[in-house]
């Protein structure tokens, strides 16, 4: 089961019956969550004047926002990609080289997806890529790969 944020609704919900008396419980229960969400919720959404809901939704939409996220493509690592791009590599070298020295270890469709961000900012590094007329396009994966031989006659 995949954990699900509170909407703006289930707080004007937990509000209404906190000011009706009922125990949190009984609210975690209505709601379909566990008892522990509603306490945590109650325990970092709780101003001066209690809880209130939308100051509360305020308050996650603020601390969902303010916190860090995983960000592989540093500067650095950007101007590494870049400078191996321009030195005529692919990106599956580039993205090969960098594990072999430790650096980071990235999949080379995240060097593909850069190098086509950077050339909607009018950079100039899908110029360096062996193929230019037609756009990258992986191949695993899709359907028409799997469907074999068309109007194939079974053997059998």
């Amino acid at each position: 089961m995949a954990f699900k944020h509170l909407s703006s609704e289930e707080r004007h919900y937990i509000k209404i019956e906190l000011k009706n008396g009922t125990s949190q419980n009984k609210i975690a229960q209505k709601l379909g969550r566990d008892q522990s969400s509603l306490s945590r919720e109650l325990g970092r959404n709780k101003g001066l004047r209690g809880y209130r809901h939308q100051q509360a939704h305020r308050m996650a939409q603020q601390r969902h926002q303010e916190k860090t996220k995983a960000v592989k493509l540093t500067d650095d690592i950007k101007r590494r990609i870049a400078n191996d791009i321009r030195a005529d590599l692919s990106p599956e070298q580039v993205a090969g080289r960098l594990k072999k020295e430790g650096v980071i270890e990235l999949h080379h469709e995240t060097i593909y997806q850069y190098i086509a961000d950077d050339k909607r900012k009018g950079g100039t590094l899908y110029k360096h890529l062996r193929h230019q007329k037609k756009t990258y396009r992986k191949r695993y994966g899709s359907a028409h790969n799997r469907t074999g031989i068309p109007n194939r006659v079974g053997i059998e």
